[in-house]
């Protein structure tokens, strides 16, 4: 474990990485790009779209993701990958978790050796079951290889509305001899402003996997508010959902504890809060009634939790842990399931006890009707 706090009286000091290269200029990818510019390192951003750079270098604003932001005039841009990450001291990684592989291996051409990569993207791969830092790591070789993660709006990262989020890598022994020079110390100072404040961990797993499970209990709730639901039913979802998080994260060797920080517990409740989360949205839209290729208003709107749904499910089944609101969001987007009975069928479910160390699960008397469930939500 990694203390944030020095000893008092004294004064504990971490090196930062001076030229930081973002990979990815979409809203967040932009968001940690101002954000590190804020801190005082020297940013390339990214980007595979010619307009978006020449708004950025030439406007100072990305109105494609985050319109009527105004971005630091130290951001530089371009659509050189090479460009970007030649000579980077540290590598932010920040695009959707379908494309971190390819990506990983394009970035692997350009990237100087031993330079740290934090990928920025929350979710599991499909079919290898790999969390993206996981499967960034099979592609760059041997560099340290962790994650940013925690409770946070792009938009509001990027406007300076105050911020904490987690920096987590896995600590080597030399590490753990010297943390405060590790990467995941380093790293968090040079994010460091004072909007955006940052904590170290090095239970990358853990911090990962509160990422990718709060996704899916977000829809989850969108889809129980759109039906007509109301706080007791989101707030049940999201304490219950977060168990889910500590069952798979402990299977896969992270701690439990973790999940209760701000890359599980922050972050899922803010996600399971507001709209502002597209896969909050999704589900809201889901729950009233509105056909998937009619959501978004038919916009190709990229919701991490639709996809991580079924690789989430896919993991937790081969490791034997079961994770019944996880479960339930995947029978309705993937399964063709009718969303009232299966959020009827996880109610009536066996009643257990919280404490695991309690091994109780009884019939559960309660069978309502899908009619009754609606009637409740009307």
């Amino acid at each position: 474990m990694v203390s944030d706090s020095p000893a008092p009286g004294s004064e504990v000091h971490s090196k930062p990485y001076d030229r930081v290269a973002v990979v990815g200029a979409g809203a967040w990818g932009t968001a940690l790009a101002t954000v590190a510019a804020a801190a005082g390192r020297q940013v390339r951003l990214f980007g595979r779209d010619p307009k978006t750079v020449e708004n950025i270098n030439t406007r100072h604003e990305n109105p494609a993701y985050l319109p009527d932001v105004p971005l630091p005039d130290t951001l530089a841009a371009t659509h050189q990958l090479s460009e970007a990450v030649t000579g980077a001291d540290a590598v932010l990684m920040v695009v959707p978790s379908g494309a971190v592989r390819t990506m990983a291996a394009d970035l692997k051409v350009f990237l100087p050796p031993g330079t740290p990569v934090a990928v920025c993207t929350k979710g599991i791969e499909p079919k290898t079951g790999l969390l993206m830092s996981q499967v960034a790591a099979e592609e760059l070789g041997d560099v340290p290889v962790g994650t940013i993660s925690g409770p946070t709006f792009a938009r509001e990262t990027a406007l300076g509305h105050p911020t904490a989020a987690t920096v987590a890598f896995e600590f080597t022994h030399t590490d753990r001899l010297a943390p405060t020079q590790s990467p995941a110390a380093r790293l968090a100072v040079s994010m460091s402003t004072p909007f955006f404040k940052t904590y170290i961990s090095d239970d990358l797993v853990g911090v990962e996997i509160g990422g990718a499970i709060k996704n899916v209990i977000a829809i989850g709730c969108g889809m129980m508010t759109g039906a007509g639901f109301a706080e007791n039913t989101r707030a049940a979802l999201i304490t219950r959902g977060m168990d889910e998080m500590k069952a798979l994260a402990e299977a896969l060797g992270g701690r439990r504890e973790t999940v209760t920080g701000l890359a599980g517990a922050g972050d899922l409740t803010l996600t399971c809060s507001s709209q502002t989360s597209r896969n909050m949205s999704l589900g809201v839209q889901l729950g009233q009634g509105t056909p998937r290729a009619a959501c978004f208003d038919g916009r190709a709107v990229v919701v991490e939790g639709e996809a991580n749904a079924a690789s989430i499910v896919d993991l937790a089944r081969r490791v034997g842990i079961s994770m019944p609101i996880c479960e339930t969001v995947h029978a309705i987007l993937h399964g063709g399931a009718d969303l009232h009975q299966a959020f009827a069928d996880l109610w009536t479910r066996p009643i257990e006890a919280e404490p695991r160390a309690l091994d109780i699960s009884l019939s559960n008397p309660a069978q309502p009707r899908v009619s009754q469930v609606q009637g409740r939500a009307s």
